[in-house]
């Protein structure tokens, strides 16, 4: 039994292994001499796990008595959150290491923080999802402060450490209220508490659990941390923050809500709206002031949850769907547009100012119009891809009664389409600056041309992500 128990969890301890002996390695060696070599090497090991998990698919099975559970669900958003991980640690290895941030533990803390992903989305149990959470989290706060001499950088750090401190407070102390009025923390068990409706102390451990949720997914009210986390961290740390850990928080959140509170979707399903329409709203108005592109980065980063999260409110397997396709789309964009804000350089000094962007298509044609591309999507304008992420989350509210959310949401994105909107007017018709002399390297390059490519072309099919997502959803909601 527990030879089959670790069966199911080998992922998960071959990547820690990995990172244990990774550790072991650089540190008998010579250090940050192998840094680039370890990043290098993580990036291909998360691409052969992605590979081995998405090939290696059965039926939903459970190991350590329903503690964790390995189905099409966590599949899918195993495979999302490796392949980003992959994505923005191979982009970062050049940028990192012209400043001599480029340390061993980099890539090792981030190794360290996907195992916790990978636990998050499949735990089936509270207090599995609690170990998976923290494992993530720990690695991340250390990995904001990566800049040791700069003061942004580490009050970065220390604002996510205090804040996810708080977040995990309120977290455990829904799980323990949830624990004690359903005699258990198997979300099993809880589903089958809840069968005769659900009790008053049970709701309030719903709603505390789910207030630690927006925390960790930055929805509003509880968003506060992310402007200032994303701009005070080094820029490809920026970009792992609006990637993977954002599709494994998603991914716990809805794992919790139909897993464990399956049975009375009605209970939540205003709790989930509220966070969506107050997320997509403050995103969308708060970053029409912004000058800095990562800060405008992070508040695009709210409004994007504020969508994903409409399609959980949905409380259906479509509405799972809508949601896991508006991941992918929103990390694949997301890739695209941080690769070319590491490349946004002046005199080897990183620029965050959007002005230094006017008239930039008249040097970098090409470039520029990748950004458009880009930029366009995350703004939702057809035919690009990400319009069509938008469609399925609305679709999904509207097929849920819904139909004031979906409403909001269209409302919302188009007040965000004007500050995306306003980036492409720089880069084409904004008054003459001193010009970026950033060169772009060969891997942030394929990066940003690939995902305006995929915007581009995934109108086709959208890669066959569609049956993909579907029958993910289909195992997360009987």
């Amino acid at each position: 039994m527990m030879s089959a128990d670790l069966t199911i969890v080998l992922p998960e301890i071959l990547l820690a292994l990995y990172a244990m002996l990774a550790l072991l390695g650089a540190v008998y060696t010579g250090k940050d001499d192998t840094a680039s070599l370890l990043t290098w090497l993580t990036g291909g090991v998360f691409v052969l796990l992605a590979i081995w998990i998405g090939t290696t698919g059965g039926d939903r099975v459970t190991a350590f008595d329903g503690m964790f559970i390995a189905d099409g669900f966590a599949r899918f958003a195993k495979v999302t959150i490796l392949l980003s991980a992959a994505a923005v640690l191979v982009m970062s290895q050049g940028y990192m290491e012209r400043r001599g941030l480029l340390r061993f533990e980099y890539p090792i803390l981030v190794a360290l923080a996907v195992v916790g992903m990978m636990v998050m989305v499949s735990a089936g149990d509270l207090m599995a999802l609690y170990m998976g959470l923290e494992l993530q989290s720990l690695a991340l706060y250390v990995v904001a402060s990566l800049r040791r001499d700069s003061v942004k950088s580490t009050e970065a750090g220390l604002k996510y450490f205090i804040l996810g401190a708080l977040s995990s407070g309120l977290l455990l102390y829904g799980a323990s209220l949830t624990y004690g009025f359903a005699g258990t923390t198997l979300f099993s068990g809880i589903i089958a508490a809840t069968q005769g409706g659900v009790s008053l102390g049970l709701l309030f451990g719903l709603v505390f659990l789910i207030s630690g949720f927006a925390f960790k997914v930055s929805a509003a009210p509880f968003h506060m941390w992310t402007p200032d986390v994303y701009e005070g961290s080094p820029t490809p740390v920026t970009a792992f923050f609006a990637t993977a850990p954002k599709v494994a928080a998603m991914g716990l959140f809805a794992r919790v809500v139909f897993d464990a509170f399956g049975g009375v979707v009605g209970e939540w399903q205003q709790i989930v709206a509220f966070l969506s329409v107050v997320s997509m709203f403050l995103g969308a108005i708060a970053a029409i002031g912004q000058t800095n592109i990562k800060r405008l980065m992070a508040y695009s980063s709210i409004a994007h949850m504020g969508f994903a999260l409409m399609g959980l409110a949905a409380g259906s397997a479509f509405g799972v769907q809508a949601m896991l396709i508006y991941l992918a789309i929103y990390v694949t964009m997301n890739i695209g547009t941080f690769a070319f804000i590491m490349a946004m350089e002046k005199d080897g000094r990183p620029v965050v100012e959007i002005k230094a962007l006017s008239l930039y298509s008249k040097r970098e044609p090409l470039r520029a119009l990748a950004m458009l591309v880009l930029l366009f999507s995350l703004a939702g304008v057809p035919p690009m891809v990400g319009f069509f992420g938008k469609f399925y989350v609305l679709r999904a509210a509207y097929d849920a009664n819904l139909g004031w959310l979906a409403v909001a949401g269209v409302i919302a994105s188009v007040i965000g389409a004007f500050y995306y909107l306003r980036i492409v007017y720089y880069m084409y018709f904004g008054a003459e600056t001193e010009a970026l002399d950033g060169r772009m390297s060969p891997v942030l390059w394929t990066a940003l041309m690939g995902s305006a490519a995929i915007m581009v072309f995934g109108v086709v099919n959208l890669f066959g992500i569609e049956p993909l997502a579907a029958a993910a959803a289909a195992t997360l909601v009987h």
